[in-house]
């Protein structure tokens, strides 16, 4: 049974408008082969440095990666002085593997990775806290005029609201 023209033109267009993912992991693929080829030593000490950002590259499901960016981010900031170190000091293999074998350069770099994931995991629940008390002191705030007005004017709030007050207070 052949499909009609009309489904088969539709769903020609809407994969013409979805994103093309493999273009850009082809690219990426590539710009990382030109890297491995024409600068070894470069390649060499930032595996090592950005390892636990791949790893964190691989593992983020997230729309957006935000865990990822925060990992990725945090390790590269942290790679600039050691990479600075390596072309300063005439760029060689056996300058790149003196750096990766060096513990301290490693940990720190590796530790700034641990605080991009620390940071990305613990900013969204100090946002939702601050916004939360946030909230309540608002209402609190709120609360209080409302009972100031309501003793100058002499006015009693609806039944409704008395409850729904009550309920809150409690």
């Amino acid at each position: 049974m052949a499909k009609s023209p009309q489904k088969y033109s539709a769903k020609k267009a809407k994969d013409a408008n979805e994103p093309k993912e493999h273009s850009m992991v082809w690219l990426q693929g590539l710009l990382c082969g030109a890297l491995v080829t024409l600068a070894p030593p470069t390649a060499l000490l930032l595996g090592v440095l950005l390892a636990p950002a791949l790893v964190a590259v691989l593992l983020d499901r997230q729309p957006g990666r935000p865990v990822a960016r925060s990992v990725a981010l945090c390790a590269m900031a942290a790679s600039v002085a050691p990479l600075r170190t390596l072309w300063l000091s005439g760029h060689t293999v056996a300058g790149a593997t003196a750096l990766t074998v060096n513990l301290h350069i490693v940990a720190v770099a590796w530790s700034a990775a641990a605080g991009g994931w620390l940071l990305a995991e613990a900013a969204p629940i100090a946002v939702r806290a601050v916004l939360e008390a946030a909230s309540l002191s608002r209402t609190a705030r709120l609360r209080g005029a409302r009972a100031r007005l309501v003793e100058d004017w002499g006015l009693e709030p609806p039944a409704a609201q008395r409850v729904s007050a009550g309920r809150l207070a409690a």
